[in-house]
């Protein structure tokens, strides 16, 4: 335990961009649990380095007719995989037949086809790279990849790619004890883009002040009352025959028992009609919400008249 304290201890004094044991022991997992998973093809790594390099440098590293995937990644990053021949017709032999040919398939040009059939292993060994760093300094650098798109040849990397470091995981693979071996190099920006490291540790403690300034902000908001004089039920033709200038008689109707409702149509208060510097209020009563009765809050409505012409439910809507 004490072992695994000091090395977590290391690693935190070290730069995020730099390359560490964690993106190396996390790649070399993720990619055989990957391939181990979606197609039970056992891969065994011979070696695996991570080392820096330029644009002009990661544009000679492709082996012949690799398979040239873009990666997109956090911060609007590229990275790019390169994947040799032999290994890509081993992952399409074991999708396609289950096992691998008695001898390894010609050489060929990848195709777009070849590249859809191992995008979902890139994907997933990418996937378990990012929850292989969770605490680990490299996933600042390494974390948030995932496919995109497929290139005919390297080529156009000159133009796709930033001039900038990279960061190399490269792969010598084993795929089915020996009957395939190749290249798989992982290429990605050196500077971080993605999260850091504890990220999401640093949100668990988030939530309190998240919380109270939601609050705050949701307690300031407007709000829509109306105020019921009375309701008037008729059928629905009476209505569609109302006229301008119609006078529709309210049956029961009391200025001083008037309810304030929600837009849903639950009651919070009552009021009686008044006035308030000229302008119409409504004075509450009985408040529902926990307040004591005859509270001497004044609601000033906007001014609009009483009466209705159109209104069946006659109400008076009031400004909060």
């Amino acid at each position: 335990m004490a072992d695994v304290i000091r090395r977590k201890i290391d690693r935190s004094k070290q730069p995020l961009a730099e390359g560490s044991p964690g993106a190396d022991r996390g790649w070399r997992l993720s990619l055989a649990r990957a391939a181990r998973d979606l197609m039970g093809l056992d891969v065994e790594f011979r070696s695996l380095a991570v080392s820096s390099a330029s644009l002009a440098e990661v544009l000679d590293l492709a082996p012949d007719r690799a398979l040239v995937a873009l990666l997109d990644g956090p911060g609007g990053g590229l990275g790019v995989l390169l994947m040799a021949q032999t290994i890509t017709s081993a992952v399409i032999e074991m999708q396609t037949m289950g096992r691998l040919a008695p001898q390894p398939a010609a050489t060929r040009k990848t195709t777009r086809i070849d590249a859809a059939m191992v995008a979902g292993l890139i994907d997933r060994a990418l996937a378990g790279l990012e929850e292989n760093l969770a605490e680990e300094a490299d996933l600042i650098w390494a974390g948030g990849f995932r496919y995109a798109s497929h290139l005919e040849d390297a080529r156009p990397l000159a133009l796709l790619l930033e001039d900038e470091p990279y960061r190399l995981l490269t792969a010598d693979l084993s795929c089915g004890r020996g009957a395939r071996e190749g290249k798989v190099i992982l290429i990605l920006p050196a500077f971080g883009r993605g999260r850091a490291p504890f990220a999401d540790q640093a949100l668990d403690s988030a939530p309190p002040q998240f919380t109270a300034a939601f609050a705050d902000q949701v307690l300031q908001s407007g709000a829509c009352l109306d105020g019921v004089i009375g309701r008037l039920r008729l059928p629905l033709g009476r209505i569609l025959a109302l006229q301008q200038g119609e006078v529709l008689a309210l049956q029961v109707a009391a200025l001083d028992a008037i309810s304030l409702e929600t837009l849903e149509g639950r009651s919070v208060a009552r009021a009686r009609l008044g006035q308030n510097r000229g302008m119409r209020a409504l004075k509450l009563c009985d408040v529902d919400c926990g307040q004591s009765s005859g509270a001497s809050q004044i609601l000033q409505t906007s001014g609009h008249s009483t009466e209705t012409d159109t209104d069946p439910g006659a109400l008076l809507r009031a400004a909060v």
